[in-house]
């Protein structure tokens, strides 16, 4: 009878979608949804819209490819398959390079003609799924106001100003555990009949989900099993721990400690509770979506959603599109853990070849079976941002409210304020969910040197500059009145020309014979063109190397360091942050082959960024390919990077 009370009441709520207008100077396709239903429309042609390479289209039966998959990151959720019935093994998945589907920051995209074709496909295709009406009768019913409290929904003053719309933020960094995850958690374990809860439930996680199963099951009563890869920082065991739950410390790498949750989940007749492919856990999250349309009243643009294995935009959606359709729900992915924005584009779930770690909390390579059935057909879209953007964001955030996210809770404001900016939105109402504050104390160095980048007040350039008298003094006349922050220099002898790097907001100059490095103040597009331009017409060629993480990461403390080295290759491995990881780098590579590099770059929990120079002759590279696969760690081949052929060589 309640639940039929609900459909009712809900049913009360429709109304006709009230022919809001798009976008100022938007580009990409109108995807407004009414009721679930995907119009089919012709994709944009402009040079925005996504450029996605041929490589992404080649076959997925190769057996090597498939060999070679590599480990999810973060909570890349262990539900490949649904949870419930699917038997498609992820090795079946088409795997796909996030580098393959990328297009301009803000620029609202992921959709294809295949998407539209697939959600036309899928309607009805899969018998046990929960159809519109059912989610949104199950969280107009859920009871997750047990442990998790209505979040605030607040007014972002200081941003509104500045980007010229009114901006809200859905503050779920302020749940008992700091991030939205104890919703869906408990949402799936409160239904659970007493039988079920007195066996026990288990899940694997590196973080949120982790804690808001411990809480769930606290208060419900239930014993909890929390199985943690070694790598795990010991402040975020020590939080679940002291919410009464046992933590197993297990695997270096997600998937192995998954591995041992479903080990033990069979062995001991526990419960295995997902972080996002379930029904249950799926409808758990959706009252975000509940909330905010009770919380804002009057016409609301969109609502920007954080996107990792889908979990949450997908309750979200499917209780907006069938209460409010006119809403746009938009999905906000980093731009290297891009999986949802894929799948969308090929109309089916992909796996990607590798994950970038920054955003842990959103660093999934396989989205959900249910969790993508319900995002390709509800979703609008899905905006891209890079790490540099999320890093200006979470210093928004702190300037805003003086609290800090987490990088995966920062991201839905960063795609908030790159769509506005990129279709120059003006006067509408947008919200953006906060969705996680479990930031890690040692990473707030990388993300204080990056935020100025994201917020375009530095600039890294490289200029090459003739070895002359009064050569530096050109340079920094024309370089002008731009502050600059960071300069280095270093001279040498063997070149006629040298290098300079500094950071003008961060700018990297080239000199034939010396190195110089500096950084530099705030500045705007046309100031920074007009200074590169002033460099071009005096015969200075010049790079911008704003977007080359290499040179960010690792390059520009190598100023001076170029030598001639026989047989050289450059590489970037991701360490697991633990004891012994450098050792069993060490052991599979030397002494069969000299290191000629070694870079270390911390990034928190999500592994350490190491640049890596290493000697190996043509007739070795087989020997040395295997070697690298064999060893587990992810890495990639810098050899082509412009910004280690300006530097280094």
């Amino acid at each position: 009878m309640e639940a039929s009370a609900a459909a009712a009441a809900a049913s009360a709520m429709f109304s006709a979608p009230s022919g809001r207008r798009a976008p100022p100077r938007r580009r990409g396709l109108d995807l407004r949804l009414r009721f679930g239903l995907r119009p089919v429309a012709a994709p944009s042609t402009t040079a925005a819209s996504a450029v996605v390479s041929s490589s992404s289209s080649s076959s997925s039966s190769s057996s090597a490819a498939a060999a070679a998959i590599t480990t999810h990151r973060g909570e890349s959720a262990a539900t490949t398959t649904s949870s419930s019935s699917s038997s498609t093994s992820a090795l079946t998945l088409k795997r796909v390079s996030p580098d393959s589907l990328q297009y301009e920051s803000g620029f609202l995209g992921g959709i294809s003609d295949q998407t539209a074709a697939a959600a036309a496909e899928g309607n009805g295709a899969a018998a046990e799924a929960l159809d519109p009406m059912e989610y949104l009768t199950n969280v107009l019913t859920s009871r997750v106001y047990d442990v998790a409290i209505e979040s605030p929904l607040q007014p972002a003053t200081k941003l509104s100003e500045r980007l010229g719309v009114n901006l809200y933020l859905k503050r779920e960094d302020l749940q008992p555990v700091f991030s939205f995850k104890l919703r869906g958690a408990y949402n799936m374990m409160a239904k659970m009949s007493r039988e079920q809860l007195d066996r026990g439930v288990i899940c694997s996680s590196a973080g949120n989900h982790a804690q808001g199963v411990a809480l769930a099951a606290q208060k419900l009563g239930c014993d909890a099993v929390i199985v943690m890869p070694v790598t795990t920082p010991e402040i975020k065991w020590r939080s679940v721990e002291r919410l009464g739950a046992t933590v197993v410390l297990k695997g270096d790498s997600y998937d192995e400690a998954q591995s041992c949750a479903k080990q033990r989940c069979e062995l001991e007749g526990r419960t295995f509770i997902p972080p996002f492919d379930h029904p249950d856990v799926i409808t758990g999250q959706g009252t975000v979506g509940m909330e905010i349309i009770r919380q804002l009243k009057g016409p609301l643009h969109a609502i920007f959603v954080p996107v990792g294995g889908g979990g949450l935009i997908a309750g979200i959606a499917a209780y907006v599109k069938r209460v409010r359709p006119e809403i746009k729900v938009i999905g906000v992915e980093p731009s290297d853990a891009n999986a949802m924005a894929l799948s969308l584009y090929h109309g089916q779930r992909v796996m990607l070849e590798h994950v970038g770690g920054f955003a842990d909390g959103v660093a999934v390579k396989v989205v959900g079976e249910e969790t993508f059935r319900l995002c390709r057909e509800l979703v609008d879209g899905v905006v891209l941002v890079s790490r540099d953007a999320i890093c200006a964001s979470i210093k928004d955030m702190f300037e805003e409210k003086r609290s800090i996210l987490e990088p995966a809770g920062a991201l839905s404001l960063a795609g908030a304020e790159a769509y506005c900016k990129y279709y120059g939105l003006k006067g509408e109402t947008v919200v953006a969910i906060t969705s996680g504050a479990n930031m890690n104390f040692d990473r707030l160095r990388l993300v204080t040197e990056l935020a100025d980048v994201g917020r375009k007040r530095e600039a890294v350039l490289a200029t090459i500059l003739p070895e002359e008298c009064g050569s530096f003094k050109k340079f920094a006349q024309l370089v002008g009145p731009m502050n600059i922050t960071e300069f280095k220099y270093r001279y040498d002898s063997r070149k006629e020309a040298a290098l300079v790097l500094y950071r003008q907001i961060a700018v990297l100059i080239v000199i034939n014979s010396f190195a110089l490095n500096c950084s530099v103040g705030v500045y705007t597009d046309s100031e920074l063109r007009s200074m590169v331009e002033r460099m071009k017409s005096s015969q200075l060629q010049t790079f911008n190397l704003t977007n080359d993480d290499l040179a960010k990461d690792h390059l520009r403390y190598f100023m001076g360091g170029r030598s001639n080295v026989p047989d050289e290759l450059l590489y970037r491995f991701i360490f697991p942050e633990r004891p012994g990881a450098l050792m069993k780098f060490l052991d599979a590579f030397s002494p069969r082959w000299n290191i000629s590099l070694f870079h270390y770059r911390a990034q928190g929990e999500t592994g350490a960024n190491v640049l890596v120079g290493i000697q190996v002759p043509k007739e070795e590279m087989d020997e040395f390919k295997n070697q690298a696969e064999n060893l587990g760690y992810e890495y990639t081949s810098e050899m082509n990077n412009e910004a280690y052929r300006l530097l280094m060589q």
